[in-house]
């Protein structure tokens, strides 16, 4: 694992990022498949699409 994903989801946490978010990031970034249709809500859906996608300043809308 890179320093700059652990970097990234410590600041996400610090500026209070929905947690559904960073979550989403988590997921994406690691390549884990995606939840299950009827647990996804937006804020999951943006953030595994910035983790999938490495968009490390994408979360700051989520806060």
């Amino acid at each position: 694992m890179n320093q700059a994903y652990y970097d990234v989801i410590k600041k996400m946490e610090e500026s209070n990022v929905n947690p559904e978010y960073i979550q989403g990031f988590q997921g994406g970034y690691l390549h884990n498949p995606e939840r299950e249709e009827q647990r996804v809500t937006e804020a999951y859906s943006a953030g595994f699409e910035d983790g999938q996608n490495r968009v490390m300043d994408g979360y700051s809308s989520w806060k």
